[in-house]
């Protein structure tokens, strides 16, 4: 298994994919009730929420990517 020498970086592997990683982010915690999530203060708002963002950002993800994977489509 490959290491990672940045653990607990956001390097964004594909920076072509930075802007619909960022919509993807803001739909996500809109869908979850916080509609200025592209203004609050991130450092401000409990580890539960900020963690809910990213769990239901990596389960969209990983849905797309077994979509793309067996061929039936483009995850959306």
């Amino acid at each position: 298994m490959a290491t990672n020498n940045n653990s607990g970086s956001n390097k964004i592997l594909v920076p072509a994919a930075r802007q619909a990683l960022n919509q993807m982010k803001f739909e996500i915690a809109n869908e979850l009730g916080m509609t200025n999530y592209d203004s609050m203060d991130k450092g401000n708002l409990p580890s539960r929420q900020n963690g809910y963002v990213g769990g239901y950002m990596t389960k969209r993800l990983v849905e797309m990517a077994q979509k793309n994977i067996s061929g039936g489509g483009t995850g959306r």
